[in-house]
């Protein structure tokens, strides 16, 4: 474990994104500043201990342990899925007398001239 001594007003980086300053010291007790990321929790250890507890026991929850809640019904009508959402692929076009720049194509049964 890093010990540090700050005074009040004095910050310590972790990392290059977390600062934590010493906001307050009342006998016994100190005041931390904590600025950090909103994608990092931040926690006292002994509530982030229960939120562990927690997480575990409702992981090991089974559906019959809760035989009075309601099972989720299937929603009816069409699925919402990635096929209801993806293009139709395209279709082939139909054959017709022009061809693709604009001109009519040479008919085979005509004779030349």
């Amino acid at each position: 474990m890093l010990v540090l001594s700050r005074q009040r007003d004095e910050t310590i980086m972790i990392g290059d994104e977390i600062e934590v300053t010493v906001v307050d010291i009342r006998g016994d007790k100190v005041r931390l500043g904590i600025n950090a990321p909103r994608h990092v929790t931040v926690h006292r250890k002994e509530v982030w201990e229960a939120i562990k507890r927690e997480n575990r026991a409702a992981a090991e929850v089974q559906p019959d342990d809760m035989p009075n809640v309601p099972r989720p019904q299937r929603p009816r009508g069409p699925r919402n899925d990635l096929r209801s959402t993806r293009p139709s692929p395209p279709r082939p076009e139909k054959k017709s007398d022009q061809s693709e720049a604009g001109t009519p194509k040479p008919e085979s049964d005509k004779p030349a001239g």
